[in-house]
């Protein structure tokens, strides 16, 4: 299982539509508090559909809550300050994908520590980044395929 961590989300429809992909993909949601809105918020949840019950997810308070979690784990950071494309990673089962703020993106001692597994998606056109949830689809389906974690496909 890929666990996808979010730092501080701030908008409600992102946050659903990757806890649906989470579901999906069975993937391990993480939050990173503190949000700009209630996990319960109606645009999350309307995002998410009816996949919530479905969900495996974990809320952090803070910082250091999540810190104390991930251990002496090195996960990977997408950020566009990443030198790893992220395609180039072997990705393995239980890794970690933490994805920054849609606004501040993820703190810089972050990405200073873990300067080795930061990586990021291209943007070869004029835009400054793509949506949060985009990115985190992207991401998350290269590090399953590469897991061997999407061998199995479940129609209902």
């Amino acid at each position: 299982m890929i666990h996808v961590v979010l730092y501080q989300p701030a908008i409600p429809p992102n946050t659903g539509n990757i806890a649906r992909q989470c579901v999906g993909m069975n993937a391990h949601l993480h939050i990173v508090g503190p949000t700009k809105f209630e996990i319960t918020d109606t645009n999350a949840k309307r995002a998410g559909l009816d996949y919530w019950e479905d969900l495996t997810i974990t809320l952090h308070d803070d910082e250091d809550a999540f810190l104390t979690w991930l251990g002496d784990r090195v996960p990977y950071l997408v950020t566009k300050f990443g030198e790893m494309r992220f395609d180039q990673p072997a990705y393995e089962d239980g890794d970690v994908l933490i994805f920054g703020n849609e606004n501040t993106g993820l703190p810089e001692n972050w990405r200073e520590k873990y300067a080795k597994t930061c990586i990021y998606v291209p943007i070869p056109g004029p835009v400054r980044s793509y949506n949060l949830a985009n990115t985190a689809a992207i991401v998350l389906t290269q590090a399953s395929l590469k897991a061997g974690l999407l061998d199995k496909h479940v129609l209902e």
